[in-house]
């Protein structure tokens, strides 16, 4: 099947089927005499494969090594759970670190007047210089959430 079948069948587009191949993420695939890519089943596997890795959020080189492992009768479980334990840490500080700017953000607009006057905390935060960037992690307070003092 050529690029367009291969697409269609795995849910990868075009730009990132020859991406893939560029990257050796997949191997070269066969050629036709006129210099068209065509897919096995096996390919469509492969990529089908990748696509849900990348819907996970795994970058290419976990799934480099995850295809690795894939690949590997003899591999162990444990060498899988343990790139996917390292994946979890991974997203698990990226959801804290937007769970801090919700709340920073949620106390500027809860700060901000919304009126017709200039005066604005969002404004004021965003063009304020800072020497280090600052770490959202507001107090609680009467139910309100307070900016840490920026260093």
């Amino acid at each position: 099947m050529n690029i367009g079948q291969a697409s269609k069948a795995s849910g990868v587009t075009q730009k990132m089927i020859r991406y893939y191949e560029s990257i050796g993420l997949i191997k070269d695939v066969e050629r036709s005499e006129n210099g068209y890519r065509t897919y096995a089943p096996n390919d469509i596997h492969t990529l089908a494969f990748i696509r849900r890795a990348r819907h996970l959020g795994f970058s290419i080189e976990q799934i480099q090594a995850l295809m690795a492992l894939w690949r590997d009768e003899a591999r162990s479980s444990a060498e899988v759970k343990a790139i996917a334990k390292i994946h979890i840490a991974e997203l698990q500080a990226k959801i804290e670190e937007l769970a801090a700017m919700q709340r920073t953000l949620e106390h500027l607009v809860a700060c901000c007047a919304g009126d017709d006057r200039p005066d604005c905390p969002i404004i004021d935060d965003l063009s304020a210089k800072a020497e280090a960037p600052a770490k959202a992690t507001p107090a609680r307070s009467n139910g309100r959430h307070r900016a840490q003092p920026r260093v």
